[in-house]
């Protein structure tokens, strides 16, 4: 997993409430075992046409966003069904962070534990975002993970919150199974003693 300590890119803005997991990844997709070609099928029933063609009007097609790494969302950006493919499809296709007023539990969680930065911002930072992103002008974000806050370079900061052990992990670049493995030795050391009664 990737480590993320700041985070600076232009910011994508797909500002549809309630985007569940299989809008963001279809069923289709859930057959692989690995990530491997999840990017072409992320949010695939709004990036193509009944063609097959790209819509050149979805965000993540415009020539503009390519790169981007920041996806400013809707309200509750991850609901629906379980859906560990959907990080890895917003990963697959280079998006580090989302920035939503709310994500569902699960997504968040599996995002969390996949090196996705889920970023949650009040009210009024996100019709902030929303409007300033709002234009032809691309506009560029830092998230700090250590600080907990995200800036734009006209000077708007926010905050947002994140558990710690989740912060450390992404810190590190590690997940669950990697922080417990830095304990190696101690844990081996536990059960010896526990062995020996």
């Amino acid at each position: 997993m990737q480590s993320i300590q700041t985070l600076s890119s232009c910011i994508i803005p797909l500002l549809t409430r309630d985007v569940d997991t299989d809008q963001i990844i279809p069923a289709r997709y859930l057959k692989v075992t690995d990530k491997n070609g999840l990017a072409e099928g992320l949010f695939y029933g709004w990036r193509y046409r009944s063609d097959g063609s790209s819509d050149p009007e979805f965000p993540l097609n415009k020539v503009a966003y390519q790169g981007c790494q920041i996806l400013l969302a809707g309200d509750n950006f991850g609901c629906g069904s379980s859906r560990e493919h959907a990080p890895w499809a917003l990963l697959g296709w280079g998006i580090r962070a989302v920035i939503s007023t709310s994500f569902a539990d699960i997504f968040r969680n599996n995002s969390l534990k996949n090196g996705l930065l889920p970023v949650i911002v009040d009210g009024d930072a996100h019709q902030q975002l929303t409007r300033l992103t709002g234009g032809d002008v691309l506009v560029s974000a830092t998230i700090d993970l250590a600080e907990q806050t995200l800036r734009l370079a006209d000077g708007f900061q926010t905050g947002f919150p994140i558990d710690p052990f989740s912060k450390t992990c992404l810190l590190e670049g590690v997940d669950q199974l990697g922080y417990l493995l830095k304990y190696e030795s101690r844990i081996a050391e536990y059960e010896m003693q526990y062995a020996a009664g």
